[in-house]
């Protein structure tokens, strides 16, 4: 079992930046290819960005091309979110997730075996 903790949600003003977070507790961190998704109000869930179990690949969705990146500190069993210059339609609850296939920069839901409970993120216009 892999338990994930999200942290680092808010309120921030169009064009800000926020770095979220997402711990990992239990088997090794290092096992597991990352990745954060995320839920607007009204929509289905829909992949942010993914990162293999070195950090040597990672694969963005394109409506965050450029202003996110998804680095990782495997000592610190710890993911990242950084967002730059954000948006209001970047507005969501953002999950992170984990995957044994630990290679892997999967894009879709179900390839995720663990997920954390979600951090609000709001951007103001």
């Amino acid at each position: 079992q892999v338990q994930l903790v999200e942290s680092g949600g808010g309120l921030v003003q169009a064009g800000g930046s926020l770095r979220l977070s997402c711990a990992a507790s239990g088997r090794t961190f290092s096992n597991y290819a990352m990745g954060w998704f995320r839920q607007a109000p009204g929509k289905e869930r829909e992949f942010v960005a993914a990162i293999n179990w070195s950090g040597a690949s990672t694969y963005y969705a394109d409506s965050v091309k450029g202003r996110f990146t998804i680095p990782r500190d495997n000592s610190k069993k710890t993911v990242y979110l950084q967002m730059n210059s954000l948006k209001p339609e970047d507005t969501a609850v953002y999950y992170c997730a984990g995957d044994s296939t630990r290679w892997s920069t999967a894009t879709t839901e179900g390839a995720y075996e663990y997920w954390g409970q979600g951090t609000q993120v709001t951007v103001s216009s």
